[in-house]
């Protein structure tokens, strides 16, 4: 089963007063694990043709806050329906059992042993200030930590968080993250 793990960085930020309004985001880049080659890669918005070929062979997509944050911009550039793709939202699956939304950052400190290497904040001034590399190198490192995120959880059936100082863990019901996928109709880039 071909797995793509992903995050999108955005060029940009909302204003206050916009806030959950998609339309008025820009994608700078999106990075990518894909569970065949083994391999990351980032793409920004010029090069998203050469990505389109790689989600459309996917089984799954795997994220963090990707079901309302990633998908939704991220098909704003696709010209097929990437909703169509099965997902696994490791914050939505973490939410469901607590009740609550908690930061990447939390789940990487207690589960992995180490953050992130900055914030969604720093990542738009970087872009702004042309570190392009910069920008890169912290979204790929987003795109690990989900990565091994995802990885723990179907190994130990659970991940660890940090409630004020205190480490817990959340248990997950990954018994389907492996099922096979159903056929979906996309509309492909690819010349079928």
């Amino acid at each position: 089963m071909r797995q793509i793990t992903f995050d999108i960085e955005t060029a940009n930020v909302l204003p206050s007063f916009q806030r959950g309004d998609m339309t008025q985001l820009e994608l700078a880049l999106v990075g990518v694990h894909d569970s065949e080659t083994g391999e990351y890669t980032s793409y920004v918005k010029e090069e998203l043709p050469q990505l389109w070929p790689i989600i459309e062979r996917a089984d799954i997509l795997i994220g963090y806050n990707s079901d309302s944050f990633d998908i939704p911009l991220l098909n704003r550039y696709y010209p097929g329906d990437l909703t169509k793709i099965r997902s696994i939202d490791l914050m939505v699956e973490v939410q469901k059992v607590l009740g609550r939304r908690l930061r990447l950052q939390s789940l990487a400190q207690a589960t992995l042993g180490r953050g992130k290497g900055g914030d969604g904040l720093q990542s738009v001034e970087w872009w702004q200030q042309g570190l392009v590399e910069k920008v890169r190198e912290y979204c790929i490192e987003d795109v690990r930590i989900t990565r091994e995120l995802f990885d723990h959880a179907l190994k130990h059936g659970s991940l660890k968080y940090m409630d004020f100082k205190t480490k817990r863990e959340v248990k997950l019901d990954t018994s389907s993250w492996n099922a096979p996928p159903e056929p979906v109709s996309l509309t492909h880039t690819l010349p079928f």
